[in-house]
């Protein structure tokens, strides 16, 4: 909550500079957004390199048909919720106003003091094809030494996220809102933003609906009862903003829905990684926001989106447990297959960043569907078996 609080004194600050502030000052918040959108940048396929190898190498093994059914449902439900997210923002944002137009003369007199370009060690899809490679590599091997190796790295990621470029966030925000104030498109931006924030919170809500709905008739069991037990799980991912935090009370509250202890012990750890269908929602959201409020990026139609959307899902797999994870993972998705720039990707930030912990507490909400439907797997599975011991 503290760094959504810096965020917002960050975009105001931004906005008030924009306007009121010399030229020097604007090009100085110029030149702090240049060296944020650098680091970045050079960070984001380390990001992806790191993350997506831990997490397919630490995926659980020997656990039989019941990790491929979680896995699948996890990314079913993602894709699906990515997808109607998709439908409905296209139609929603295709009725907002045209954005202002950012002024010629303003934007080729504000620069930053330095040009500096620090170019990543490899590209994107490089670093996804290599992260995958390596990740089921490991996991087919056992190799201990290369999954410490990768660990190590995530953790050196994972630190620079934590101690820099999040810290770093506010002010790199602050200079985007600061160029978008001088160029006057600061406020079509900002009435754009409102729209997508509650627009993506309500899909947050209809996609937790959606899921109790149809596992409530196929488990027998009265969806808002189903719902209303994982209230507490809810409320805490908003309090934490992680996943990982909140499996504790996910844990507990999947159980008096009455899972398994054996199976909510094996999901609710194994979805809180893999299944982000609320980060997903949010993610595709603001993405169609940002491509309506761009001069250069026209919005695609869902078959054009749609490999986006499912690179997305594997992408975040166990995305960094730092506020705003799944975004930085993300971003390199953006910029090669959305063909997002520097501002636009800053705009994803400060969009996700605002509503991060309500996509969170989509995530472990659903959770607790997965782990229902799960259950009723292990459990028609077991009764074949149980039948052929009462006849004998």
């Amino acid at each position: 909550m503290k760094l959504i609080l810096k965020l917002v004194a960050g975009i105001l600050a931004g906005i008030l500079l924009g306007f009121f502030a010399p030229d020097a000052i604007i090009r100085l918040l110029l030149t702090v957004k240049l060296l944020g959108g650098q680091l970045i940048g050079f960070t984001i396929p380390l990001i992806i390199l790191f993350y997506i190898t831990s997490g397919i190498a630490s995926l659980p093994k020997n656990s039989g048909s019941l990790l491929g059914k979680t896995v699948a449902l996890s990314y079913g439900s993602t894709i699906v919720a990515g997808s109607l997210a998709f439908l409905v923002a296209s139609f929603v944002i295709a009725g907002l106003p045209e954005p202002a137009a950012a002024s010629a003369d303003t934007a080729e007199k504000l620069t930053s003091f330095i040009k500096l370009e620090i170019p990543p060690l490899f590209g994107v899809m490089t670093a996804l094809a290599t992260a995958f490679l390596f990740g089921l590599g490991i996991s087919i091997t056992n190799s201990t030494q290369l999954k410490k190796v990768v660990n190590e790295g995530r953790s050196v990621i994972d630190l620079l996220l934590s101690k820099v470029i999040i810290p770093f966030l506010p002010f790199y925000i602050a200079g985007v809102f600061a160029e978008m104030s001088a160029e006057g498109t600061v406020f079509s931006t900002l009435k754009t933003f409102g729209v997508v924030l509650a627009l993506a919170i309500f899909m947050h809500w209809a996609w937790i609906t959606i899921q109790y709905t149809i596992t409530g008739l196929a488990t027998g069991q009265p969806p808002v009862k189903l719902i209303k037990n994982m209230l507490p799980a809810y409320f805490t991912a908003v309090g934490t903003m992680s996943s990982a935090a909140t499996i504790p009370v996910t844990l507990k509250q999947t159980k008096e829905n009455g899972v398994d202890e054996s199976i909510a012990n094996f999901t609710i750890p194994l979805c809180a990684t893999i299944h982000l269908s609320g980060s997903t929602i949010t993610l595709v959201t603001c993405s169609t926001a940002v491509m309506a409020l761009s001069q250069h990026i026209a919005i695609p139609s869902l078959m054009e989106m749609l490999p986006f959307i499912m690179m997305l899902g594997v992408t975040m797999i166990a995305a960094p447990g730092a506020p705003g994870g799944a975004v930085m993972a993300a971003l390199g998705l953006m910029s090669t297959m959305l063909g997002f720039g520097e501002s636009e990707l800053a705009l994803m930030i400060a969009l996700y960043l605002a509503q991060d912990s309500f996509g969170t507490a989509c995530n472990i909400t659903g959770d607790g569907a997965i782990s229902l439907w799960v259950n009723k797997f292990a459990r028609q599975n077991a009764e074949p078996a149980a039948e052929p011991q009462q006849e004998n």
